[in-house]
């Protein structure tokens, strides 16, 4: 199952006189991961290699290094230990030896991995957003048996006859808490699509 990170994370490293930091941060949109990288990229350094990975989107750059020795490692790491919405940067300071290509795809693509693998993650669930309405006497078990299902309440709206909610749920365990629904309320409440208002 796809993680991301909880928060940011750093990884620091010299290997052959040149410094590498490599620091990653779960992203929500592509504009994240510009902003990450823009934040957190040193000019003075040699090199500022990044790459970012958001569902099907993904892009990586060298940054002057040779071609397919620094991004790419870096996007390879990122898939190897199933990470998604996630951006890593590298920054290399050149340390006077030359690292050949093989080094170079190493160091970059080892530098993501050991960060990655030292941080903590949290799985991504696909979810689906939903609303319905609850009489406030049925809003303590509706939100229990979303709860035991794995679902969020993104929005509760208060009325003077009871709560519109507005959830988010895994895909298939929608069928599972609209019987639920069902048996709480006997068959008033039904789950709708969330409108993008």
């Amino acid at each position: 199952m796809p993680s991301t990170l909880l928060g940011p994370c750093e990884f620091r490293e010299e290997i052959r006189k040149s410094r590498f930091i490599t620091l990653a941060a779960p992203i929500n949109s592509p504009a994240d991961a510009q902003a990450f990288i823009e934040q957190n990229s040193d000019l003075d350094a040699t090199h500022n290699c990044w790459a970012w990975k958001l569902g099907a989107q993904y892009r990586s750059t060298d940054d002057g290094e040779p071609g397919g020795t620094a991004g790419r490692p870096i996007l390879a790491a990122i898939e190897a230990q199933d990470f998604d919405q996630i951006v890593v940067l590298v920054i290399r300071w050149y340390g006077g030896i030359q690292l050949g290509t093989g080094g170079l795809a190493r160091a970059y693509g080892g530098g993501a991995n050991k960060c990655l693998q030292r941080a903590e993650r949290r799985a991504l669930i696909n979810r689906v957003s939903l609303a319905f309405e609850c009489t406030f006497s049925e809003l303590a078990l509706v939100k229990l048996r979303l709860g035991e299902l794995n679902g969020l309440v993104e929005n509760e709206n208060f009325m003077a006859n009871g709560v519109e909610l507005s959830i988010a749920l895994g895909p298939e365990q929608i069928a599972i808490f609209q019987r639920q629904l069902s048996d709480i309320s006997r068959g008033r409440i039904v789950l709708q699509p969330q409108s993008d208002n």
